[in-house]
């Protein structure tokens, strides 16, 4: 989505960034109309916060199968963080953040742990160490998942992988679309158009942000790269996420350094995102 960050509310005139509320009702009189006054930019992130303060609380001392209750308000939390979850924000691509992939997992492992027959106590002691820390970023060591707990650390990194590949190809598009300006810091769509209400129609204008120079060099050896994590998640899907952690690891650290290479033009990330995912298309 392209939106206009900074807005102008038309009954008082106070001015306030989307970006940080996402939402076009003005902060200070709660009025509806408003302005943007800025380029139009690819923006998907919209504000989220995740506790789950109230989660631990109720969990803490649990033993055997969880509540269904707080099971259900616990997911529903972790589905309402990641959906309102994007990589583009204000025109910057950001990483793929620990926060993001600790709910992922935390959401897939709640389900499967739910589904076991008799879960053991590192079953829970690993489900409750996601649950301490998913909110802060923190996920226990990949050394530490149990065999019977692996699917949700393979699935939350295809659902992941997915999500941040789906915005880094937009982010390229862009690259694609427009003319480079200000030595690669900024890429341009067009000139700075001044709509009446902030309307799509209204300024077709849409900008991203990189540093480094060239930014337009990058597209092919990205893309080439998502070629590959493309094929390595459907199997990893495929699999329903059985494989190996430090398999589901490997294409987290391969997509998020794929996007520090498209921020920054880092070569020595675009070599780290191809040591993760060999090309074995000639072995197969």
């Amino acid at each position: 989505m392209k939106v206009r960050g900074e807005r102008e509310c038309r009954e008082c005139g106070a001015r306030w960034s989307y970006y940080e509320t996402g939402s076009v009702e003005c902060p200070d009189c709660g009025g509806l109309r408003s302005v943007g006054v800025d380029d139009r930019t690819a923006h998907t992130d919209a504000p989220a916060t995740l506790d789950l303060s109230a989660h631990r609380a109720r969990f803490g001392d649990a033993r055997g199968t969880l509540p269904e209750e707080g099971v259900e308000d616990l997911k529903a939390d972790l589905r309402e963080y990641a959906r309102k979850r994007g990589f583009i924000r204000g025109g910057e691509l950001l990483p793929l953040d620990d926060t993001y992939l600790a709910a992922r997992e935390l959401l897939e492992a709640v389900d499967l742990y739910d589904r076991l027959r008799d879960p053991s106590d590192r079953d829970r002691e690993y489900l409750l160490a996601l649950l301490a820390g998913a909110d802060g970023g923190d996920r226990p060591a990949t050394e530490t998942v149990p065999d019977t707990l692996r699917e949700a650390r393979g699935l939350a990194a295809v659902r992941a992988v997915d999500e941040y590949r789906t915005d880094l190809l937009a982010f390229l598009d862009e690259f694609d679309e427009a003319e480079v300006v200000d030595e690669a810091e900024v890429v341009d769509e067009a000139d700075h158009a001044e709509g009446g209400d902030g309307s799509a129609a209204d300024a077709p204008a849409s900008t991203v942000s990189v540093a480094g120079e060239d930014p337009r060099s990058r597209i092919g050896p990205a893309r080439a790269i998502l070629e590959r994590l493309r094929d390595r998640t459907k199997r990893v899907e495929a699999l329903t996420g059985d494989v190996p952690p430090v398999d589901a690891d490997a294409l987290v650290h391969a997509a998020d350094a794929l996007g520090e290479y498209v921020r920054t033009g880092d070569e020595a990330a675009l070599d780290l995102a191809r040591v993760r995912l060999p090309d074995d298309r000639g072995q197969e």
